[in-house]
């Protein structure tokens, strides 16, 4: 758990670099361009999804962003995506920092769900002793539901990622306050049993604080989408500081 005097993390998902470099066969734009501008613009690290299909993210950008953290030792590379399908491959090839287990379908458009327990545990558990053993660090993605966390602590978890989109859908509306609280609860259910906690979905420069000043304890936050689109205009620099500027001490 982070202590008073350390802000969340910024992982930077960069799926939709990928997207845009795919639409061509020029090699443009670069991901492991971006993932250096990112970092050295102050990110702690950077995300990747490779899907099954490889709509964005292929197999040789998850090998190259690996060598390329080997030059940045206190920034994490995070895989995510469901470990039922091609993710656990990654996980033993390049072993990074952290894996987040997500229950995606093959052809899932986005990610829209968490982990359900009991249902899930079974299954779940050999995968996370296998991505533990290999001194990989497991999140499981997770609903906003209290009583879920100390299901997800039995199984192995070291973190839950906290599924944040209903709250952005949410933010700015009269049902704001109600939905914070149920992530607020369920952080403070998450922190009682020992698990650390990440966040991520539809996080942007408009929402992020808000939602970091009530939910406590958030290690680390991973932005893709709206993070990229605010890259476009503003450049990767310039976008990941003012993510940063956003961030106030967990």
């Amino acid at each position: 758990m982070p202590n008073a005097h350390t802000k969340t993390a910024l992982s930077v998902n960069l799926n939709k670099v990928a997207l845009v470099r795919n639409t061509r066969h020029l090699g443009i734009p670069s991901v492991t361009r971006a993932a250096t501008l990112c970092l050295e613009a102050g990110a702690a690290g950077v995300t990747v999804h490779p899907r099954p299909d490889a709509r964005h993210m292929r197999s040789e950008d998850v090998t190259d962003l690996a060598e390329l953290l080997k030059s940045w030792p206190d920034r994490e590379f995070n895989i995510e995506g469901n470990p039922f399908h091609n993710l656990m491959d990654f996980v033993r090839q390049v072993r990074p920092q952290q894996v987040t287990f997500v229950p995606d379908s093959e052809g899932q458009f986005t990610s829209d769900h968490g982990w359900t327990f009991p249902q899930d545990a079974e299954r779940l558990k050999p995968l996370i002793d296998e991505a533990k053993s290999l001194g990989v660090r497991v999140s499981l993605f997770m609903d906003p539901v209290p009583e879920a966390m100390a299901a997800a602590k039995a199984v192995g978890a070291d973190r839950v990622e906290l599924y944040t989109e209903t709250y952005a859908s949410a933010y700015g509306t009269p049902i704001q306050a109600e939905v914070l609280a149920a992530f607020k609860a369920t952080a403070q259910a998450a922190l009682d049993v020992g698990l650390g906690i990440n966040a991520g979905h539809d996080l942007n420069r408009d929402n992020l604080a808000t939602f970091l000043t009530t939910v406590p304890g958030v290690q680390e936050v991973s932005i893709g989408h709206a993070l990229i689109a605010d890259a476009l205009e503003l450049g990767y620099t310039a976008t990941v500081s003012a993510y940063l500027a956003c961030m106030p001490k967990a």
